[in-house]
């Protein structure tokens, strides 16, 4: 099917009022508030920190200086790579992909019981329960998680009244606060695709491997997680892009010595003022995530097309 075709079908699918606005709204938002700024900032990636008035000069060129920056430090320094900003940014990386697997392992449960269960007025209830959290601004919920996991906050209370413990644990500064709020911010992103395939599931296909006589772990495996796997796929892609480009919940619930790679990219552009090598580095943050996902994609057999359904 041809390109004329498509539209063709679309407009007449659509209407021609509707379908001319949603074209629109569609480019509109993937090149005015994506594509351009996104090539805006490659570009300011590659060019020397100048002064304001020397911009546009003689002097305002090309450079890869920032991207050197990143990878080999400061000219003269004594390691021969930037181990601070590169561990900072491995470890960022890491943890992005920790929270999908904690957000993947806690959802999927809860998206099948959803996606399968047969009460309607109560599975709309617990719906409506995991959706009201989030009408609470995120950095509201970013401080209520770090007065339940302080010093003197709920579990540390609970634990000492139940004699768990003696002292009160360190909860900040272990980043257990930290990877759990990054957890809840985007749970819905994790449990909504999954929920919205399992729904779609045959239960048929279930009863017929239980009475064939197949496992619970078994029947997850070769029937529900395969069929599954788009919502999957989806979810781990919102969840690891969103906790990698994190800044909020960085700020206030990391320790002293988890620093995350967006605080970097902040402090430059606004505490260092150097707006191309923010850029830079915001750069490789993008294009590192976008390589993961699409090899991991590529790992577990997942086409962007299965992912848009």
């Amino acid at each position: 099917m041809n390109i004329a075709q498509l539209f063709r079908d679309y407009f007449v699918k659509n209407g021609i009022g509707l379908g001319t606005f949603l074209l629109v709204a569609v480019l509109f938002w993937v090149v005015i508030l994506i594509i351009l700024p996104q090539l805006s900032m490659l570009d300011f990636s590659f060019r020397h920190h100048l002064p304001p008035p020397e911009m546009g000069g003689p002097k305002d060129t090309y450079t890869i200086e920032h991207y050197k920056y990143l990878v080999l430090g400061a000219p003269g320094a004594d390691t021969s790579y930037n181990v601070v900003d590169l561990g900072v940014f491995g470890r960022t990386l890491l943890a992005a992909f920790f929270v999908t697997i904690l957000d993947l392992i806690l959802c999927y449960p809860l998206a099948y019981y959803l996606g399968q269960s047969k009460g309607g007025g109560f599975i709309r209830l617990l719906v409506l329960l995991l959706i009201i959290p989030y009408w609470i601004n995120e950095i509201l919920r970013a401080f209520a998680f770090r007065i339940i996991f302080g010093d003197s906050g709920l579990i540390n209370e609970v634990m000492l009244t139940m004699g768990l413990i003696s002292d009160p644990i360190d909860f900040i500064r272990a980043n257990v606060a930290l990877y759990a709020g990054l957890g809840y911010a985007y749970i819905l992103l994790m449990i909504f695709p999954i929920y919205n395939v399992i729904e779609s599931l045959d239960r048929n296909q279930i009863e017929a491997a239980r009475d064939m006589g197949a496992s619970w772990w078994r029947i997850h495996w070769r029937v529900v997680i395969p069929y599954a796997k788009p919502g999957i796929s989806s979810g781990c892609t919102m969840v690891f892009m969103l906790s990698a480009g994190a800044l909020a919940a960085p700020q206030i619930l990391g320790g002293p010595s988890s620093l995350w790679f967006t605080q970097i990219i902040y402090q430059w552009f606004n505490t260092g003022g150097n707006w191309p090598r923010g850029a830079a580095f915001a750069v490789v943050l993008l294009v590192a995530c976008i390589v993961i996902v699409l090899g991991m994609m590529r790992l577990f057999k997942v086409k962007i097309g299965d992912i848009g359904k």
